[in-house]
């Protein structure tokens, strides 16, 4: 091979008439003391709160406290690795994540590194973990319904595109469970759904991803997860991690769904880090600031204005109660900050009534606005009876003689509480469950024996899918139950009861 000595001239003096001499500044500073996930550093002295630095060994960290003399870092991985004296540099930059849909169907941890093995992310931009939430006038009204597809939460309390709606109970209440089946439930809609697992045991987290891809769910969702063997400043970030990477398809005019599962595991790690960085401890030992540390989360889910593209952020938060105390530090808190609440409780749990939501203190607070019209109109005094109910069943246990009326209105009771059971990974389209409810308070189930209306109820589905599926396609092109649709449903149930009664004699 021949070396031009022309060409290699041409290229280096090329070279030297290019050069521009640019020397690189960054901030160093030295680590005073690390130790549970906090590094103290000296020297940094330019540093932003929450700005992300690069320690010697690689690992990134997190500007938490600013204090006279140090800085505060809180090590966003292996802290083992950093020893004293190690070199940190600033980056200038705020922590960020990747976004985009290369994250789609990927399983990440709270930084966006892959954890499925599935490769590298190759993603086409990046989004900083705090940004700050749309304001009123960015903002439009909640009135878009969010299908969850179970009967009791779309029926009575109802959860629109934009809004936050608490999932709220004790331990093993089936919280994860309602929050899998509104992800299930999203399939074909259009919906990217993000399941945020912070301070999960990582059995659970991996019978989640593994239920998501059995029902085919994995093709539109994003796990991120942080389980509880992660650091605490992972815990801390991961809901964060997962509205960032929501926001970016909010922001591009999509429709997404967040679920925090949960928040007080967050809350918990953010008052481990608080102690440790030395801030005063408030009640329950957490740090003043623990409201602002969900309320700058939640507010960020908005329905936005059509001038910002009209997407929307929904977000589920989960919080963990113990023995059901509610008006506990961290649950008032964010009942006092979500648009209503879904209460788990372990009594209806462990009777057999799944899910467990007490329709009592359960409560939307968007209301009608949320639901369609079809359900609106089925569903208006469906809450009121059952509370009516509750009154009376506890009425009857006293063993007093009930007359015919009341009589009538325990069964029909029960024969709603029945109706509203739902096996897990089973959720119903709107329109089998306008069908299903109006069969119920209509009573056209009220002779069906208490054990066989859950079999009733599927042949009854069935059946309209079949047979009359000109009814139910009806209800869903148009999304009310108008005079005529009403008619042909009464007709359609004379027939099938009929049918059914003849059958199981």
């Amino acid at each position: 091979m021949k070396f031009k000595a022309d060409e290699i001239a041409s290229v280096i003096q090329k070279e030297i008439e290019d050069f521009r001499g640019q020397v690189q500044t960054s901030e160093v500073g030295r680590v005073l003391e690390v130790g549970d996930g906090i590094a103290r550093v000296y020297g940094l002295q330019s540093a932003m709160a929450g700005e992300m630095v690069e320690f010697q060994s690689g690992v990134r960290g997190l500007v938490f406290n600013l204090e006279e003399n140090s800085v505060g870092i809180i090590i966003l991985g292996d802290y083992l690795s950093i020893a004293e004296g190690d070199e940190v540099r600033a980056t200038g930059a705020l922590l960020s994540v990747p976004v985009g849909d290369a994250m789609v169907g990927r399983v990440v941890d709270p930084l966006g590194n892959p954890l499925d093995g599935k490769g590298p992310i190759i993603a086409e931009s990046a989004r900083p973990l705090e940004y700050a939430a749309p304001g009123i006038a960015g903002r439009q009204p909640v009135k878009q319904p969010l299908q969850t597809g179970i009967k009791a939460v779309d029926s009575m309390t109802p959860i629109g595109r934009g809004q936050r709606e608490l999932i709220i109970g004790d331990r093993k209440t089936g919280k994860t469970a309602v929050a899998i089946d509104t992800i299930l439930n999203q399939k074909g809609s259009g919906v990217i759904c993000v399941y945020v697992a912070c301070g999960q045991r990582a059995s659970n987290v991996a019978a989640v991803i593994d239920k998501l891809r059995e029902h085919g769910a994995l093709d539109y969702t994003i796990v991120v997860s942080a389980t509880s063997s992660d650091p605490a400043p992972l815990q801390y970030i991961a809901p964060y991690a997962g509205c960032a990477m929501a926001e970016h398809f909010m922001y591009n005019g999509k429709h997404t769904l967040v679920v925090y599962d949960d928040l007080t595991r967050q809350a918990q790690a953010y008052r481990q880090l608080s102690l440790l960085v030395r801030r005063p401890p408030g009640r329950e030992a957490y740090p003043g600031d623990v409201f602002y540390c969900h309320s700058r989360l939640l507010e960020r889910s908005a329905k936005l204005s059509d001038e910002l593209g009209g997407g929307s952020l929904t977000a589920l938060p989960i919080i963990e109660t113990l023995d059901g105390e509610v008006s506990a530090y961290i649950p008032t808190n964010v009942i006092s900050i979500t648009d209503g609440q879904i209460y788990l409780e372990p009594s209806l749990f462990l009777a057999g009534i799944r899910p467990a939501i007490n329709v009592g203190i359960s409560v939307s607070r968007v209301g009608g606005n949320a639901q369609t019209k079809a359900m609106k109109k089925i569903a208006g005094s469906l809450r009121l009876d059952l509370a009516a109910f509750r009154e009376l069943e506890a009425f009857a246990q006293l063993g007093t003689e009930l007359d015919k009326a009341t009589q009538r209105q325990l069964d029909r009771g029960y024969v709603m509480v029945e109706l509203l059971k739902q096996p897990q990974f089973g959720p119903l389209h709107f329109a089998d469950q306008v069908i299903s409810i109006y069969a119920g308070t209509k009573g056209y189930l009220d002779d069906v024996p208490r054990s066989q209306v859950a079999g009733a109820e599927q042949e009854l589905l069935a059946f309209m899918k079949e047979q009359k599926s000109e009814v139910r396609d009806k209800i869903i092109s148009s999304g009310e139950l108008a005079a005529d649709t009403e008619t042909a449903l009464k007709f359609a149930l004379d027939e099938f009861k009929a049918k059914y009664l003849a059958s199981t004699k």
